[in-house]
């Protein structure tokens, strides 16, 4: 079927007379007039082609155009002077590191002087200079943060890669923070609510060029965002909401509630460590086995930390030498946990087992929430089994928070400013904030049916401040766990 009329496809250059657009403007109407018009006629093939499930995923996604919209446009005040001062604070902390790595070298390799931004001079150092076997990505040299990170059992090559790191860290968490600001003062982003395949959002620079990704902001960098006069953040933080979904879904499959049990047991991750570790002296008493659970297991990582780190990676698939990678954890030690963790939790194998049959009998998934997913890639693959597995968590946890968020919109008591994955950013008027925090507690919540008259209810922790990171002696606006009995504090305007 034809869908899209090959005149639209025509140069823009030769549109509008023999000479063309006499202007950008005029070159920017007949690109908004091709995307408008394409997107109809692809609109109106597809359409008649929604099933009952697809069609609710789509009125879905029409719906969040709403709250979307008005994030994008509202923004975020940044502190100007917090934001100037951090940059300054990295910037000096770069030098310092750079002049002590050039002093090294220098002194120890007759090297006279290194830029540690330089990919070239980082191999020409570690390949040549080193004398290191040189390590390849896709058929070429690479010095990588993976590369250097193999290359530290290398004694010798240590302090260097130690600076590099460093410096290549301090140096992205300026870049974050020379993001450029809109003139009234605010940071905006770009939301793309078909950004990902699990319906998750992704979010970008604007369609101006500022901005950023606001999604992926660490914390140490959140200082910088506050609320507006008179007004207070509420940051709502979805609990554990993969892993509840994870649950969820080897309930409906299964009957099979031990992990969705151990979630909402009030501390999943010693519940999990009771289940990987039945040896230890557990007492069934949560407090008092998390206790337990944080004793030494393996260097400076306790049983309950173990537990967090490696079951999360566990539940997608994770390989031990993989896993090894990321967490730097020895594979033989995460053999053994995972070897205990599947004891504890057999149904997480029961569910691999059936993800990987649906998906080569279907080619598709259909998660909690309804949403369909097609995979594009090879049936058979790990990795595309592995893309499977996390789809529907990841997918619902998602679809769970939004149907949350949107009914808060739709209430208008707050103003909503940033979706964050698991979390959403709101300010409302502080002085009506035990008049308002109960009522979003009330309404984020989305509970979905499940098999066997049970309901999976995902739970939120909410936290509120004059600015996104979290509370401590040195920053008494941040983020506070909420208080029914009251916060006790107030702004403080900060030099």
């Amino acid at each position: 079927m034809k869908i899209i009329n090959t005149e639209y496809l025509k140069s823009i250059e030769t549109i509008g007379g023999v000479d063309g657009p006499k202007s950008e403007m005029e070159k920017l109407w007949i690109y908004n007039g091709l995307d408008a018009m394409v997107t109809s006629e692809i609109f109106h093939v597809i359409e008649p082609s929604l099933t009952d499930v697809t069609r609710r995923t789509y009125e879905f996604s029409k719906e969040l155009q709403g709250p979307v919209m008005e994030m994008r446009v509202r923004g975020v005040r940044i502190d100007i002077k917090q934001r100037d001062k951090l940059i300054a604070t990295f910037e000096g902390k770069i030098a310092g590191i750079e002049a002590a790595l050039n002093e090294y070298l220098r002194e120890v390799y007759d090297v006279p002087k290194f830029n540690w931004r330089s990919p070239a001079q980082a191999k020409h150092i570690f390949y040549t200079v080193l004398g290191i076997h040189p390590i390849f990505k896709d058929g070429k040299i690479t010095t990588d943060r993976t590369a250097l990170e193999k290359l530290q059992s290398y004694f010798h090559a240590r302090p260097i890669i130690n600076s590099v790191l460093a410096c290549r860290d301090l140096a992205k968490k300026v870049g974050v923070l020379r993001s450029e600001i809109d003139a009234d003062g605010r940071i905006r982003t770009n939301y793309n609510i078909a950004g990902t395949s699990t319906g998750r959002f992704s979010s970008s620079f604007t369609d101006f060029g500022t901005g950023t990704n606001l999604q992926n902001i660490e914390e140490q960098l959140r200082r910088i965002f506050i609320a507006d006069p008179g007004m207070k953040f509420a940051q709502l933080d979805a609990s554990q909401g993969d892993s509840r979904c994870v649950g969820a879904i080897e309930w409906n499959l299964f009957r099979d509630g031990t992990y969705l049990d151990a979630c909402e047991s009030g501390d999943l991750h010693t519940a999990v460590s009771r289940m990987a570790w039945s040896d230890l002296q557990w007492t069934g008493d949560i407090r008092r086995d998390r206790e337990l659970a944080e004793q030494p297991f393996y260097r400076q990582h306790t049983y309950r930390h173990m537990a967090k780190v490696l079951g999360h990676g566990t539940n997608y698939l994770g390989s031990p030498g993989t896993m090894e990678e990321h967490t730097k954890i020895d594979a033989d030690v995460i053999k053994k946990f995972q070897a205990a963790y599947f004891k504890g939790f057999p149904a997480h194998i029961r569910w691999h087992s059936q993800t990987a049959t649906t998906l080569r009998r279907d080619g598709y998934l259909i998660s909690l929430l309804g949403r369909k997913r097609y995979f594009l890639g090879r049936l058979a693959d790990h990795s595309t089994l592995r893309e499977a597995v996390a789809y529907d968590p990841q997918g619902s946890c998602s679809d769970i928070l939004n149907n949350g968020m949107l009914q808060i919109w739709k209430a208008n008591l707050v103003q909503l400013l940033m979706q964050i994955h698991d979390a959403i950013l709101v300010q409302y008027p502080e002085e009506q904030e035990d008049e308002i925090i109960p009522h979003l507690r009330k309404l984020i919540l989305y509970p979905v049916p499940l098999q066997y008259d049970r309901v999976l209810e995902i739970p939120y922790e909410i936290k509120t401040g004059w600015n996104w990171s979290n509370w401590s002696n040195n920053n008494p606006n941040g983020l506070k766990k909420y208080n029914a009995a009251g916060d006790g504090r107030a702004r403080i305007e900060e030099t």
